[in-house]
């Protein structure tokens, strides 16, 4: 296999690198980055020089395998393992032929600036991601280091912040961080407007909310159920709650959601566990709602495919987890999803009817597991306060 050496620059390019490092580049046969790295190294005529392509993921293995056998750096800014090109060459070369030299990351200098300890700081990527996968970790008191996508980052997390109830937000800006032409930039998010920053920008954030801040911040499941879009399937949110304690989400488990209030499950899912994933099956008409109802909640990357059945989960990675909604009597839907998990899986099914519970008190004494009943009443403001109990919920959950 191909060696490959992944050398971390800073913004003050070439200057900045150690020797070791230097000697790495002048060395390489094949030198790979983006046009604002490759552009800080000195001319060489043995080399070559390769400039990312776009999109990159797509490109990468054709690029490896053209220039298989020689030696190759790759330039990647700070530390390559942080949000970086590091973890995608070793998981197309594997770790054993990738070797990694670091330099002080954005994160560490934006740390550095601020004054902020690593144990009170939470660290963001948006670079080439949707703005809203910054509201999971939105929570009053929180300092957040945000590496941005573009000179045009900032704006665009300004106008969500306000439109969160972020708008006291202290937010400053860190332009072209480590380089010569390094300058900060200072306002809350209400307050930031036209301002202009450099296409290289770091965002330090000292969340502060408001007293008309949305209540979907929190990571913790049990989301109100009027956070979710309206042409989202909800299981109430007590019923959530208690269905993500027994699928227990944990960093790269797998979720296959299906059934009334699937989407919302899955959307808890991923906002409980960063590093997990979930697809969830829907009629084709809920496709394009559940898709909008999980960007606003900050997990675009919730897969969404159309269908009600396990041939929609057809052809992909076996789950660690599954969540069936009100489809206890579809004995050949739980029997195939069962199947599908991964030994030691969860899965975790709901029923509301008298079939539907009647199928899991059968299921639990065949298969045993932890069967439940969960009755949630509630106060109905009126001339008289009086309690008002929602739809019984039977839960059964079973561990292959």
């Amino acid at each position: 296999m191909q060696r490959i050496t992944v050398v971390g620059i800073g913004a003050d390019g070439w200057d900045g690198l150690a020797m070791e490092s230097r000697r790495l580049v002048r060395e390489a046969e094949v030198v790979m980055g983006g046009k604002r790295h490759l552009e800080t190294v000195p001319w060489a005529w043995w080399q070559v020089r390769v400039e990312w392509p776009s999109p990159l993921a797509e490109a990468l293995p054709g690029l490896l395998e053209e220039y298989e056998g020689k030696r190759i750096v790759v330039l990647a800014s700070g530390d390559p393992f942080v949000a970086g090109i590091a973890s995608t060459l070793v998981s197309i070369v594997g770790p054993d032929d990738v070797e990694v030299i670091p330099t002080v990351s954005s994160e560490s200098l934006a740390r550095a600036r601020m004054r902020w300890s690593f144990e009170e700081t939470s660290l963001v990527s948006l670079v080439g991601r949707d703005v809203r996968r910054l509201l999971p970790h939105l929570a009053p008191g929180r300092k957040l280091v945000v590496l941005s996508s573009d000179g045009g980052t900032p704006a665009s997390v300004a106008a969500l912040l306000v439109a969160q109830g972020y708008g006291e937000t202290a937010m400053t800006v860190l332009n072209d961080l480590g380089g010569l032409a390094e300058s900060r930039t200072e306002s809350t998010a209400a307050g930031w407007k036209d301002r202009v920053s450099a296409e290289l920008n770091v965002i330090c954030l000292a969340c502060v909310a408001d007293a008309s801040r949305r209540s979907a911040t929190s990571s913790v499941p049990g989301l109100p159920d009027a956070a979710f879009g309206s042409g989202t399937t909800v299981a109430g949110r007590d019923a959530r709650a208690a269905a993500l304690a027994r699928l227990a989400p944990a960093g790269g488990d797998l979720l296959w959601a299906v059934g009334p209030g699937a989407p919302s499950v899955a959307i808890e899912w991923l906002r409980s566990e960063p590093l997990a994933s979930a697809v969830v099956a829907v009629v084709p008409e809920e496709v394009a709602d559940v898709k909008e109802s999980a960007a606003d909640l900050g997990v675009p990357e919730l897969r969404v495919v159309e269908g009600t059945g396990p041939e929609a989960f057809d052809g992909r990675e076996a789950p660690d987890a599954v969540f069936v909604g009100s489809r206890a009597a579809d004995a050949a839907l739980l029997d195939a999803l069962h199947d599908a998990l991964r030994p030691g899986g969860r899965l975790v099914v709901h029923a509301v009817t008298v079939e539907d519970e009647a199928a899991l008190v059968r299921r639990f004494g065949r298969h045993g597991g932890e069967l439940v009943r969960i009755g949630v009443e509630e106060v109905v403001a009126g001339e008289t306060a009086t309690w008002t109990p929602r739809r019984t919920l039977v839960q059964w959950s079973v561990v292959r």
